[in-house]
């Protein structure tokens, strides 16, 4: 057989190659094995010749959804737990993270720690964290190294016990993903898990009660959210007075002061006051008439 004819074999063979490689470039990184690398990206300068991996990436608000309280995952000890044992007694502030990424997660952490140290209510006692990777190739070691991380920097002695951090399989992150509608992918040029950035603050009893976008959260905001969450079962009564106040906006994800609260309130605090003058002035009316007569 003379070389011509081996040609069309070798088309084939290079265009069954091409095809692997395509496949596998879009495909979601292996549980096991070594992390893979970036993948050149020399002929799409531009990204123009490949879809934009945020395309699919998204974080729809399923408010008042139920948490799946049945999932099993990997403390960073390396225990296996149910969702459920961090449900039950008080409201709790999930974070969708993955322990490698290196460069949104750190700073959805950063902006968790941020709110939590400056906010009054106690971690353990009026709320407990809840960070869970969903990179299905992380394992206790990854969680117990970023918690360390965190727990030094928040320098709470109670934080230990209020801040977890899980790891767990594909099919246990996808229950819980799509539970808070949470969309993400691998991103095969990059190497790294595209996704949005949120908190989501949970009750007691595993629902969504409010979602916070972005990285930085306001510690008032985050307060509120766990006040409500909590069916105003922690904080203290100026809470309330101030929660009477402001109106959550799901599409800000922010409390704003709404101006029929504020003028009820203000409503109310001219009846005291009115309420207080009467008094004063029938006490004093009644001391002048039980008074000597001159």
């Amino acid at each position: 057989m003379s070389f011509r004819q081996y040609i069309p074999l070798f088309l084939a063979a290079a265009v069954a190659a091409q095809a692997g490689l395509a496949r596998a470039d879009n495909s979601s990184p292996a549980v096991r094995g070594p992390r893979p690398q970036p993948v050149p990206d020399l002929l799409n300068m531009k990204g123009v010749d490949r879809p934009t991996p945020l395309k699919n990436v998204t974080i729809e608000q399923r408010l008042d959804a139920q948490i799946p309280l049945d999932t099993t995952f990997r403390d960073e000890s390396g225990r296996t737990v149910q969702l459920s044992s961090y449900f039950g007694k008080r409201p709790v502030v999930l974070a969708l993270v993955y322990y490698q990424c290196p460069m949104l997660c750190t700073q959805i952490l950063n902006g968790v720690e941020r709110a939590a140290r400056v906010m009054t209510l106690e971690p353990g006692k009026d709320y407990d964290v809840l960070a869970i990777s969903f990179d299905a190739r992380e394992g206790p070691s990854d969680a117990a190294a970023k918690k360390a991380v965190y727990m030094k920097k928040i320098g709470q002695p109670q934080a230990p016990g209020a801040w977890h951090f899980l790891t767990g399989d594909v099919d246990s992150i996808k229950r819980v993903t799509d539970a808070v509608g949470f969309r993400y992918m691998w991103d095969a040029h990059t190497a790294q898990f595209a996704h949005a950035s949120a908190v989501y603050v949970l009750t007691p009893q595993g629902k969504i009660s409010k979602y916070f976008y972005g990285v930085d959260y306001s510690a008032r905001d985050l307060r509120f959210g766990l006040i409500e969450a909590s069916h105003n079962q922690i904080g203290t009564p100026v809470d309330q007075i101030l929660l009477f106040c402001y109106h959550f906006d799901p599409h800000s994800a922010k409390y704003t002061p709404v101006a029929l609260g504020i003028l009820r309130l203000a409503g109310v605090a001219t009846l005291f006051m009115l309420g207080g003058f009467v008094v004063i002035m029938f006490r004093r009316e009644s001391r002048q008439k039980g008074g000597p007569s001159v």
